[in-house]
């Protein structure tokens, strides 16, 4: 008979996240100065503007996008803030010797670096929602450190060959497949079909839906945060509009009783904030399109593509994030390349284009799926104390709750 509780992580997460911080503390210690001379009150003022926009999606619409399961509402939340906060720490610190040449090592924070270090938090997330419910905080710190890792050596890899930077496609499509890599190698036989405790009800998918609020309305700051063109904000403004009333046209049109379905409307309405963000085309018709090409395919991925992706290859997306980041972020990607092949008139000029951003493309998606792999066999090692099938999708083994405490 199984055990009735599930294995104590006392013995793992508390030293493991103790000795991280230590570590963090002593390196920033050594290597990071704050400050940035050139940067006056009043750039600082509309950094920071910008940065509030940012961290108030990471630690707050994220974390409660993931709460839409009926018995794993503190874990969304709680594992989101702490695979974040570290996340951060760990890409300050890589960003700065990778991404910023210093002949002293020391890295120098301002509100970019906060910034850039809260996209690759963000990037962590995205992947951590594959394997949601799934994994104890263990496995979920070093998945974190992982993808952070494997996030920044992507863009230094991309910025070293190409002389370019594309975070936001690797934000998007890197984070994504390494989560579902990781999912397909956690496999559980207890998910197939479903999980018993993988459903929502109205009060947790009302809290998934203020989640997803926060992060529809600050999109457009997300995305210019990511691109250098500030006109960014407006297309991606329209793109979610446009985002919103599709999937629900949709998952209404797809559904059998001709009902929408709130856990699918809420990844899709965000579809279109994602293509148009790494799509950047300026004109508000075609950002509008991709708007709506973005939400059709997330839409009618929720309602049909994740369940073939389990029968099928036996990947367990619990949130989707391969309908509502990887294949908008794809497509995204492929609008970018054909709006500027388009409007090259060198075609030796186009084909070196081409070529290039194809080959970031490929360079994403290969590292993000080898890296995905690799994390899956580190954390599925029976020393993280992984817990049992029928413990999935319950706050109960890492959470206390005092009303249901075994009294002696």
């Amino acid at each position: 008979m199984a055990p009735r509780y599930a294995p104590s992580l006392r013995s793992r997460m508390p030293p493991l996240a103790i000795v991280l911080q230590v570590s963090f503390i002593v390196l920033f210690a050594f290597f990071v100065e704050t400050g940035d001379p050139e940067e006056g009150d009043e750039k600082f003022i509309n950094s920071y503007a910008n940065f509030q926009d940012v961290h108030v999606m990471v630690f707050l619409g994220f974390g409660f996008l993931a709460s839409f399961l009926v018995r794993y509402g503190f874990s969304s939340v709680g594992f989101s803030m702490l695979v974040a906060a570290m996340a951060v720490q760990w890409a300050t610190l890589l960003n700065g010797f990778l991404l910023t040449s210093s002949p002293s090592w020391k890295i120098r924070i301002k509100m970019k670096s906060l910034v850039d270090a809260e996209i690759c938090a963000s990037s962590a997330l995205l992947a951590m929602g594959a394997v949601h419910g799934k994994t104890n905080p263990v496995q979920l710190l070093l998945m974190s450190l992982m993808e952070v890792t494997g996030f920044v050596i992507n863009q230094w890899l991309i910025h070293s060959l190409f002389k370019t930077m594309s975070s936001i496609m690797s934000l998007h499509v890197f984070g994504t497949l390494f989560g579902v890599m990781t999912s397909w190698v956690l496999y559980r036989t207890e998910n197939m079909p479903k999980h018993e405790k993988e459903k929502f009800d109205s009060k947790s998918g009302l809290f998934a839906m203020f989640g997803t609020l926060f992060l529809w309305m600050f999109w457009p700051s997300f995305n210019s945060a990511l691109v250098k063109y500030k006109i960014i904000a407006y297309g991606t403004y329209l793109s979610l509009a446009v985002s919103t009333v599709t999937a629900m046209a949709v998952s209404a049109l797809s559904s059998p009783t001709g009902k929408m379905n709130l856990v699918h409307i809420q990844g899709s309405i965000l579809a279109g904030g994602v293509a148009t963000g790494i799509a950047v085309t300026a004109v508000p018709w075609m950002d509008m399109t991709i708007g709506f090409c973005a939400a059709l395919l997330a839409t009618l991925g929720f309602r049909y593509l994740k369940g073939h992706m389990l029968h099928a290859f036996e990947i367990h997306d619990t949130r989707g994030v391969l309908n509502v980041h990887a294949i908008p972020g794809i497509l995204g990607y492929l609008a970018y390349l054909l709006i500027r092949l388009v409007r090259l008139e060198d075609t030796t000029v186009a084909v070196r284009f081409a070529v290039n951003h194809i080959c970031i493309l490929l360079i994403t998606v290969s590292m993000s799926l080898v890296l995905g792999m690799f994390t899956g066999f580190l954390i599925k090692w029976s020393f993280w104390k992984p817990h049992q099938d029928r413990k999935c999708f319950d706050d109960q083994a890492f959470w206390e709750f005092p009303h249901l405490a075994v009294r002696k």
